[in-house]
Formats: C-alpha cells, sequence, structure tokens
C-alpha cells in the first residue's frame, strides 16, 4: 500500500525534530476514541523506536522531509562561518537552543551545533547542554548523511572539520 497522504508516503525519509530521520513505515487507520483516525508509522533507526503520529498533527509537530542536497550543503558552510556571541547564562542559552531544536530546521540545528560546540571550547557545557548539543550533533549528522547519501562517519568528519576550521 504505497499511498501518499499530505504530502509523505510510505518509505519516505522524515525527519521527526529532536527524535531524529525515520522512515514512514505505513500510513494506516487506527480507532481512537470511537473515531478512525489516520496515522504515519514512523521507524527512528537512531533509537529503534516505531512511533505512531496523526497525519493531521504531523506538520504540527514538525514532522518534514529529509532536506535537499543543496540545503545540506548550506548547513554545512553554517557551521564554519562567524557566529553571534551566545549568552553566558547557560539556562537562558539552553532555552533559546531547545526552542530552535524544537523548530528542526537544518540550519537551526546546525547553528545550535556551532555555538555550542564553540562555547564547550570556552568552559565545559552543562549537563543539560551538552546533551542537547549531542542530540543536535547526531541530528545533523543523520540528516547530512541521508541528504548527501553518505556513510555517517564521513558527515562527522566534514562537521569536524568545519567546526575546526575557524
Amino acid at each position: 500500500m504505497n499511498r501518499v497522504v499530505k504530502g509523505f508516503q510510505v518509505d519516505q525519509k522524515v525527519v521527526y525534530p529532536s527524535q531524529g530521520v525515520g522512515t514512514i513505515q505505513a500510513i494506516e487507520k487506527k480507532l481512537f476514541k470511537n473515531e478512525k483516525i489516520l496515522y504515519y508509522r514512523i521507524y527512528l533507526e537512531v533509537s529503534d523506536m516505531t512511533i505512531l503520529v496523526p497525519v493531521d498533527k504531523a506538520e504540527g509537530l514538525g514532522i518534514r522531509p529529509i532536506v535537499p542536497k543543496e540545503e545540506a550543503l548550506r548547513a554545512l558552510e553554517l557551521i564554519g562561518e562567524e557566529y553571534e556571541p551566545i549568552p553566558s547564562d547557560w539556562k537562558l542559552r539552553y532555552q533559546m537552543n531547545l526552542d530552535l531544536l524544537k523548530k528542526g530546521s537544518v540550519s537551526d540545528i546546525a547553528s545550535i551545533v556551532r555555538s555550542l560546540y564553540h562555547r564547550s571550547k570556552v568552559k565545559e557545557l552543562p549537563i543539560l547542554e551538552r546533551k542537547l548539543y549531542d542530540s543536535a550533533l547526531k541530528l545533523l549528522e543523520d540528516e547530512i548523511a541521508f541528504s548527501l547519501k553518505k556513510p555517517r562517519e564521513e558527515v562527522e568528519t566534514l562537521i569536524f572539520n568545519r567546526l575546526e576550521s575557524e
């Protein structure tokens, strides 16, 4: 059953912000509160987890297709560019970056990785911020790897080469 519903189809790779890259395995109807609702069944390889997302809520949750190659390359460029200094108050910084992560665009994720990487060179990141950095880096690596059709390890090297190029 290879149907297209609201732009996504079975076997399509999608990004679920703050969760990672997944594959739509099926589009199925399920009964919920006596109402038949259409769901995407998405398999997230990175966490070996399958989730059901109501089709009409997918856009609101920020689920989107993998970016095209040009956008992935732009995100890699962004990592090596100059950036605005970020707040020294880690709680404020954490909230700003968390909001960017929830928005979930590849350039937002790249800017989180860039700013927290450089911040960690100045001072060790608090645990929550370190976790945020790690998940943003993983998301960025996954999406760029899928977009450019390159192995994750190669993308990781590209990212760190750009971060170190300043």
